[in-house]
């Protein structure tokens, strides 16, 4: 008895088997095999005999055409439209569960692609998608676009654009950027990150024209940024090209000479601080400029670890970064010097030649103290000048550290000041308690709301003639405050609370003096 159960198979500890793998290659080998067939597909005059039952239980699709009442389900022999080879693999697939991506050919991968889009095998198509993000390269990123866009996978497309911005100098002179679609090419063209020298653009565009004759040129070309090109290159380049109007020619040369403002591109590296050496970013303007962009945020002092302007009524001073290309950032984060108590007013401008400046940030007329978190739309930048107006100590601007990138995490705001849904009462946030008596100078908003007791773990002040004062690090839009009155025993509290941007003029926000 004993030696007849050990001849079976083991099962492990769980009384579970798995033999998937043998199940699956025995499957397989029903796959367009006569035997046992009720149903032929003709794809391209070749025949594939098929199994309708296996079919219908792998694929809704399949379910509906074959058992659903459809006039394929009272046929033998069904002819289908398909790409041969994308097909066989996609049958396959269906009998075994496995395809050898890698062994296929680049375009029958996005055959089969589009196959698992039409018939519904919707994990088949996150594997492929998943699979060409993997093998993106020049030779097949503009294909695989086409593909996404047509089958409508965002996140592959997302992956190919990112692609083809990092490598967009390289893309521009490959055979392939010819054979783009032209909806893919509008879409790529009008991205602000899609960032090459506009006159690079515009020679691949007309090689692209000259390869699609059949396409709306007019609607393509449109999406050239003809300002961004210097006059020379508008004269020699553009024109002999025929394929620009004349009036939008004389319209681009009046734009570029008389706007402020043009439409740049910029690269695009989200949640990366492009203020960084790592990417040729340097301070040019300032005092001490090299301790600016170091990353070293823990290593300052009176003396070190800062860089400075002096302060004068003018504002004509500053501190200027130059970043090692043009990118689009919408988030700069400074580090003002917070030794002590001391606040800044300042204003950020941003730039992309030092000539026309756009201010971004006006905290002009706001208390500002350490940690600064600001965001605006997005921008091309190649230069940031901060500017600062005010300390309430001496009459010179410290700037420990400063990062600036593209994020997507931008919270709400409100005429360009952060509408914050967390609290912002926190160390983390750069708040302080400057006025109120404690033990411990900052307990008030340390978070900690349950060791406290007689003598410890609280804020007070003497009633009518003092106060409890907590500065946020910047300036902010609120609609809510929350306190813990010291609840220890039974007694109760009138108070009422102020709020001010500058410590002169106050609003009172709320009013408890008559409700203990």
């Amino acid at each position: 008895m004993s030696s007849n159960s050990h001849s079976m198979a083991d099962p492990n500890p769980w009384g579970e088997i798995e033999l998937t793998g043998r199940f699956s290659e025995e499957m397989s080998q029903l796959c367009m095999n006569q035997d046992y067939s009720d149903v032929t597909f003709v794809v391209d005059d070749m025949k594939l005999p098929a199994h309708r039952v296996i079919l219908a239980a792998r694929s809704d699709y399949f379910r509906a055409m074959l058992f659903g009442g459809m006039s394929e389900s009272l046929q033998n022999v069904i002819e289908l439209k398909v790409p041969l080879d994308a097909f066989r693999a996609l049958l396959r697939y269906i009998y075994s569960g496995h395809m050898s991506l890698s062994q296929m050919r680049e375009e029958d991968v996005l055959d089969t692609l589009g196959l698992a889009n039409q018939y519904g095998f919707t994990e088949l198509e996150n594997a492929i998608s998943g699979y060409l993000r993997q093998v993106l390269s020049l030779d097949n990123v503009c294909a695989v676009l086409d593909a996404a866009r047509l089958y409508a996978f965002e996140a592959l497309m997302n992956v190919c654009h990112t692609f083809l911005e990092r490598n967009s100098a390289d893309i521009l002179k490959h055979e392939s950027f010819k054979t783009l679609s032209e909806q893919s090419l509008i879409g790529l063209l009008e991205r602000d990150s899609f960032s090459a020298p506009e006159v690079s653009i515009f020679v691949a565009v007309h090689e692209w024209c000259t390869a699609n004759p059949e396409a709306n040129i007019d609607l393509v070309v449109s999406q050239v940024r003809l300002p961004l090109m210097n006059l020379e290159q508008l004269l020699t380049v553009v024109r002999p090209s025929g394929i620009i109007d004349p009036d939008r020619l004389l319209d681009a040369i009046e734009k570029k000479t008389t706007s402020k403002f043009l439409p740049f591109r910029g690269a695009l590296w989200p949640e990366e601080n492009v203020a960084a050496l790592k990417y040729d970013s340097r301070t040019i303007k300032g005092e001490l400029p090299s301790s600016l962009l170091d990353g070293d945020t823990d290593s300052y002092d009176m003396e070190r670890g800062y860089t400075r302007h002096t302060i004068n009524e003018a504002n004509d001073q500053g501190i200027i970064v130059e970043l090692g290309r043009i990118f689009l950032i919408n988030h700069i984060k400074i580090l003002l010097w917070d030794k002590d108590v001391r606040s800044y007013c300042y204003f950020i401008e941003v730039s992309v030649n030092q000539v026309s400046w756009e201010r971004v940030i006006d905290h002009r007329e706001y208390n500002c103290r350490s940690w600064q978190f600001l965001y605006f739309p997005t921008r091309a930048v190649r230069y940031i000048r901060l500017v600062g107006t005010h300390n309430t100590v001496n009459k010179v601007f410290h700037v420990v550290s400063l990062e600036a990138m593209y994020t997507a995490n931008v919270p709400p705001l409100h005429n360009g000041i952060v509408a914050p849904v967390n609290n912002v009462a926190t160390l983390e946030m750069s708040a302080i308690v400057v006025d109120g008596v404690s033990r411990t100078r900052n307990v008030l908003i340390n978070g900690d709301v349950k060791n406290y007791d007689w003598d410890y773990g609280f804020t007070c002040h003497q009633l009518v003639s003092g106060m409890i004062l907590v500065q946020l690090g910047q300036p902010y839009y609120i609609g809510s405050l929350r306190l813990l009155l010291w609840d220890l025993d039974d007694r109760n509290y009138c108070f009422y609370i102020e709020t001010s941007t500058n410590r002169k003029n106050w609003e009172v926000v709320v009013d408890k003096r008559a409700e203990p």
